[in-house]
């Protein structure tokens, strides 16, 4: 099988060896088990730092120009570049028996278009973003899921949605994504939750994961006679801003930043936190949250896409509103009652530890052969 990716990810060469953004390429490899020969049309181009790892087999490349329209000269070039990557994302389908589409994104959209021309060939769409229909979002990121969901202008596709919503087209199919193996799974260690606590914070220090106000409900806390503590894990432009705001309010004993780190390091992490912090602004399937679960940390986490769904709307976690006030009254309330937080750990174990990577790339195979 010929199996194709249609992808804003950029695909980078070092040597002989192909490579891309690491979560991204650890779940590819998975489906490339299922695949004899594979192809990304993808930039091959990127200026900024990027966590990467390998692909598990060597690409045919058809590679485009970056697309961008955050400046009116971006945009400008950008408009020229879309008649080849379209003429190149047609010949890329030719090649392929089978489609794969990485959704949402500017590509992403554009292969949309294209792939109506090949309605016979069997094709998956991975839609990483927010599926809620409520959701506010891009024209771009709307169109996308019309057309996806459109079983007239789309056809003999499965497409991958995290969440479970209502009223959707027979092609739209609820599904997840994993990080640990059956074997990496562990007994509860139950927490008595006495004395000092420490929470996690795991994702990109940027406005849209709101981290500096991970840090102010950590402040905050500390206020109320609880000694607590915080770890972010994770890089981005708002870096010095919070390690600024640490210095400026003598949070450096409660608070640290680590940056990125391995798979290794952030699992040892997890194992020792008590609470996750996410508090996004939008998610499609927060693997931060899911990651933590899955060794019995509560989850503290906004309530948007399926994240309702992964706390059971508040059973096996707590959702809080992106309020500093609020925020902090509601985690202070559930940190007064110790069997309702082991409860929660429980739940969120039991829960996580159902979605590993085996049950994933059974999922995969199924979805192949369909």
């Amino acid at each position: 099988m010929n199996f194709l990716i249609v992808t804003n990810a950029p695909t980078l060469k070092k040597e002989s060896n192909y490579f891309s953004y690491a979560p991204y390429v650890n779940e590819i490899n998975i489906w490339l088990k299922y695949a004899d020969q594979f192809a990304v049309l993808s930039p091959t181009v990127y200026n900024q730092e990027l966590l990467v790892s390998n692909f598990s087999k060597t690409p045919k490349l058809f590679s485009i120009p970056s697309l961008s329209f955050n400046s009116i000269p971006k945009a400008v070039k950008s408009v020229f570049y879309i008649p080849i990557i379209l003429i190149k994302l047609y010949k890329a389908m030719v090649w392929a028996d089978h489609i794969h589409l990485r959704c949402p994104g500017n590509i992403g959209l554009l292969g949309c278009f294209i792939q109506m021309f090949f309605p016979k060939k069997n094709k998956t769409a991975k839609y990483a973003g927010n599926w809620d229909p409520k959701a506010q979002q891009p024209l771009s990121y709307k169109l996308q899921k019309w057309i996806l969901k459109n079983t007239f202008f789309t056809r003999n596709i499965q497409v991958l949605v995290y969440g479970n919503w209502r009223n959707q087209t027979r092609n739209i199919k609820p599904f997840f994504t994993a990080t640990y193996s059956d074997s990496e799974k562990e007994k509860l260690n139950i927490r008595t939750y006495k004395g000092d606590l420490n929470f996690i914070f795991v994702g990109s220090l940027v406005k849209g994961k709101r981290p500096l106000l991970a840090v102010k409900i950590i402040k905050e806390l500390n206020k109320k006679n609880r000694r607590v503590y915080l770890d972010l894990y994770g890089d981005g432009v708002l870096k010095d801003e919070i390690q600024n705001y640490i210095t400026n309010n003598k949070l450096d004993e409660f608070i640290r930043l680590h940056g990125n780190q391995p798979k290794k390091k952030l699992k040892e992490a997890l194992k020792k936190a008590d609470f996750s912090l996410l508090l996004s602004k939008s998610e499609g399937w927060p693997k931060a949250v899911a990651e933590a679960m899955f060794f019995g940390v509560i989850p503290i986490a906004t309530s948007v896409s399926c994240v309702p769904f992964m706390l059971d709307n508040g059973n096996r976690g707590l959702l809080v509103q992106p309020n500093l006030q609020n925020a902090v009254f509601e985690i202070h309330k559930v940190l007064k009652n110790n069997v309702l937080m082991q409860k929660m750990s429980f739940r969120a174990l039991e829960w996580s530890q159902r979605y590993t990577l085996s049950r994933f790339e059974t999922e995969i195979a199924l979805l192949l052969k369909a």
